[in-house]
């Protein structure tokens, strides 16, 4: 049985996903979800982009212990120096450097020969190597260079110390058919190949991300990369949940174990949608909410008979199994206390008494508190960082005069002040956001937003997302609670408040140079 190890690049390459911009509690949430998950490499980010990328890259490499942190470099000195301060406190400090392949890579971005491509790569591992005992090695766009030139590279980075050995298709362009063809051609063709690890690192440009990933482990893959739920630029990464059940429902085919813990795959989902606000398609495979709903008559009536005449995964091998409702508005402070725990989490007693006074508040006006509720309350405690908020929602008021609607807000601002602002709108969210752009003082762009059903019913929470740019800056904010209109505007406040701690970082590590 071939042992296949898992690179889960959520905080990286799936954090460079349109909209998403997580901050450092979030990641570390998220990372310790991927170390529970089984995950054998996790890459924490990008340690030279910025001060924040930093500290989260250290701070998660300083933490996990179970798995391997690694951060990704350009074959720049100073990228390689810099990763290695945020990763050197790690149990296995690890490095991925890069530098692109491909004939059109090469002359239009880089500028340079591919004989200076190959100096830069062999020059940056051999740098690399002086600090980091692990160093992985990437061929940016692979699927579009020249074979023979992959081979040349390749043998020069193995001779100067690369330890793992990364073939992406970074556009999404391969067929599954050429993709398996390449591993197996480089197998055949590199010198040393066998004495470090080939990995795959597939998007989904064309839809065939899983499939390209499931034919680099028949050809010889012995790591494969991808995300959570799949998210990441463009169309997305290999969508790693999907490519673990492959393995282990096909596991007379592909012969391989992963290593992954499927029961934590439903749990590890759920958390890097919220915390990103990407939502799951429905029918998306493994983790969608219709992954295991059947409507159709035949189906049903085979489903009846015999649970294996249409599913071929079952809820409870990824840890998605309904559980009785136990929890009310008369469940007491232990019993929520040990749902927190069943369900995963682990809070200092102060957040769970948090939640706990969170939860009371919510059961006296819901009669049924679902597992989705319990979810998001204790989500929303375990990542909060404890400060107190910039900006922070004292009171919203919505009225209609002559049909058009009118907000009043009451803000306290960073100086500690009480703001009141009143505006109208087309509309009460409309309204809502004017008011807020007049009292946050900056200019303000509403990208997207959308409030969805966090569980079922009339008195369900309703989640706010939304996308929003503030003097500039792309951020995102979120927000769940019954009032919909309350949930809007604190996530407006939300996106507003991570853009000014992230100034915040920014400054002081000017401050520290």
């Amino acid at each position: 049985m071939r042992k296949i190890e898992f690179f889960d690049t959520t905080l990286r390459d799936g954090e460079q996903s349109a909209g998403i911009n997580l901050n450092t509690k979030e990641k570390l949430e998220i990372a310790r979800q991927l170390e529970k998950y089984g995950v054998s490499i996790i890459e924490a980010g990008f340690p030279a982009s910025s001060p924040g990328d930093f500290e989260a890259v250290k701070l998660i490499a300083d933490t996990v212990k179970n798995s391997v942190v690694t951060g990704l470099a350009r074959s720049i000195k100073s990228d390689i120096e810099t990763s290695w301060e945020a990763l050197k406190g790690g149990v296995q400090p690890h490095l991925h450097t890069f530098i692109a392949t491909s004939p059109i890579h090469m002359q239009y971005k880089l500028n340079k020969t591919p004989e200076q491509v190959i100096e830069i790569a062999v020059e940056s591992v051999k740098l690399a190597k002086k600090y980091f005992p692990l160093v992985q090695w990437s061929a940016e766009d692979a699927t579009r260079s020249d074979k023979d030139f992959l081979v040349r590279i390749m043998n020069e980075v193995i001779k100067a110390g690369a330890t793992t050995i990364n073939i992406p298709d970074t556009v999404g362009y391969a067929s599954p058919i050429e993709y398996g063809a390449l591993f197996k051609y480089l197998s055949e063709n590199v010198t040393g190949i066998e004495k470090v690890k080939l990995s795959a690192h597939c998007h989904d440009d064309l839809g065939m991300a899983v499939a390209n990933t499931l034919a680099a482990i028949e050809n010889g893959a012995t790591q494969v990369e991808g995300t959570i739920n799949g998210i990441g630029e463009r169309a997305g990464n290999a969508a790693l949940e999907e490519v673990a059940v492959a393995l282990h429902i096909r596991n007379d085919y592909y012969q391989a174990d992963s290593g992954i813990i499927l029961k934590e795959t439903k749990r590890t989902s759920q958390l890097v949608s919220q915390l990103t606000g990407v939502v799951i398609q429905p029918n998306k495979a493994v983790v969608g909410k219709n992954a295991f709903a059947h409507e159709s008559g035949i189906h049903q009536d085979g489903m009846l008979k015999n649970p294996e005449t249409y599913e071929i995964i079952t809820p409870d091998l990824i840890g998605d199994v309904a559980t009785e409702l136990v929890l009310g508005k008369h469940s007491g402070r232990h019993a929520f206390f040990s749902r927190a725990a069943e369900m995963g989490f682990q809070l200092s007693d102060e957040k769970l008494n948090a939640a706990f006074v969170a939860f009371k508040k919510l059961a006296d006006r819901k009669k049924e508190i679902a597992e989705e509720d319990l979810f998001v309350l204790l989500t929303d405690q375990q990542v909060k960082s404890g400060e107190v908020e910039l900006y922070e929602l004292e009171e919203l008021v919505v009225h209609y005069e002559n049909n058009v609607p009118t907000s009043t807000i009451t803000v306290k601002v960073p100086t500690g002040e009480q703001v009141v602002e009143t505006c109208a709108g087309s509309g009460a969210v409309e309204a809502i956001f004017n008011t807020l752009e007049k009292i946050v003082n900056g200019e303000v762009r509403i990208l997207d937003y959308r409030v969805s059903s966090v569980s079922k019913g009339r008195d369900a929470l309703g989640e706010a997302v939304i996308n929003l740019t503030f003097n500039g800056k792309t951020s995102t904010g979120r927000n769940a609670s019954q009032d919909v209109l309350k949930a809007s505007a604190r996530a407006y406040i939300n996106a507003i408040n991570r853009q000014l701690v992230n100034v915040q970082i920014k400054e002081q590590a000017a401050v520290g140079q």
